[in-house]
Formats: C-alpha cells, sequence, structure tokens
C-alpha cells in the first residue's frame, strides 16, 4: 500500500478532522500516513487540543478531535509540526502532544516516499 501523507494548511479543526480520520483509516489498513500541519494550522496541535465541534461530535457518537488524535498516533500516524508555525504562534515543544516532530516542508518531503500520495487539506 503506497503511504499516504497530508499537509495540513489551514487551521480549520474540520478539516484537520478529516485528515486525521483519513491517515487513521489509511493505518487501519496496514499503510503508513503523515500528517504536516503546516504555518498556522499547527496551532490545532496546542495542547489540550479541542474543537468547536466536539460536542457536536460527541453527541453524534463520534470522538473529540484529542481523542481522534490519540486513536491515529496510536495507530502509528506520524504527526510533523510546521518550526516556522511554532515560532509564529510562541509554541515550543512542550506545546504539542507526545510523540509529534518538529520540521518544516524539506523534512516532510525528504521522509516522504517516490511513490507516496500527497494530500493538501
Amino acid at each position: 500500500m503506497r503511504a499516504l501523507n497530508i499537509v495540513v494548511a489551514t487551521p480549520d479543526a474540520e478539516r484537520f478532522r478529516a485528515a486525521l480520520t483519513l491517515a487513521a483509516a489509511q493505518a487501519a489498513l496496514g499503510g503508513a500516513a503523515c500528517l504536516f500541519l503546516q504555518l498556522d494550522a499547527v496551532a490545532l496541535l496546542k495542547m489540550p487540543v479541542t474543537a468547536p465541534r466536539d460536542s457536536a461530535h460527541g453527541d453524534a457518537g463520534l470522538p473529540d478531535l484529542a481523542t481522534l488524535l490519540g486513536e491515529a498516533q496510536a495507530l502509528g500516524v506520524r504527526l510533523i509540526a510546521c518550526q516556522s508555525g511554532m515560532a509564529l504562534h510562541g509554541m515550543t515543544a512542550d506545546h504539542l502532544p507526545s510523540g509529534t516532530d518538529i520540521g518544516g516542508p524539506v523534512v516532510f518531503l525528504q521522509r516522504m516516499g517516490h511513490d507516496a500520495r500527497l494530500l493538501i487539506a
């Protein structure tokens, strides 16, 4: 199975939720998955992770964003937080979920295989 790499380009929690869901599905099927949260999107990782529609998702029997993130990581989904975005938001590694890598677009692209799929969310 070809690896799945997703760039989360905006600080939209629902787009991030969709990207996490796809990445978790990929990992559950045995494939590699990586999310790169670029620039302002990195703020979505600031602990504690929450989203405006968490209650609505909970009411529908779905996990909140923090739970989904933890489940995705447990399945092996890799996260890369944009180094420039962290500086933009005054964030340090202590603000990120455990296991999150820090890097920029070059690191993200270097880790991506030649036959990997790339999506922008």
